[in-house]
């Protein structure tokens, strides 16, 4: 799958969580991360995986395929309640 960021997106995402799209693609190489459907996506279809991040953090990914295209919406590092779970 291609990645496609929105530069804006990227920016104001690592301002926000201090976590890069770049590093946040790291998610889809990882064999143990988890991907879900987002419950709360109104519009278009969500999803939500959480795994590690290329710089080995672990990360919590919102993002969505359009045109064969991944397109991450947000990314931040896990919650100390969703380390443990």
């Amino acid at each position: 799958m291609r990645f496609r960021p929105d530069p804006a997106k990227a920016a104001s995402n690592l301002k926000k969580h201090g976590v890069s799209f770049a590093d946040a693609e790291g998610v889809f190489q990882d064999p143990l991360a988890v991907t879900v459907e987002d419950p709360d996506a109104e519009g278009e279809q969500r999803f939500i995986s959480i795994g590690l991040g290329s710089a080995g953090e672990l990360l919590v990914v919102v993002w969505t395929e359009r045109d064969d295209e991944c397109r991450v919406i947000s990314a931040r590092r896990a919650t100390r309640k969703e380390r443990k779970q």
